[in-house]
């Protein structure tokens, strides 16, 4: 018969993960600037600040597209 192996450590329960406060997003910039501008400092900025500047984005688009049939 073969050796029972040995037991290692067992993992515990998951560590809960700190909840990120209220992120201030900057004001967007000029309706004419770039897109590149938006999203300059993104790779600056932590992750959890990341949904709100692509929402801040999509509303603008958003926006913009809703004034397409009054042209």
């Amino acid at each position: 018969m073969t050796e029972p192996s040995p037991t290692g450590p067992v993992p515990g329960p998951p560590r809960p993960v700190p909840s990120p406060g209220p992120t201030q997003v900057p004001p967007p910039p000029e309706s004419g600037a770039p897109a590149e501008d938006r999203f300059a400092d993104l790779d600056e900025r932590p992750v959890a600040e990341h949904v709100a500047v692509y929402e801040a984005e999509h509303s603008r688009l958003q926006r913009e597209l809703g004034t397409i049939d009054q042209l």
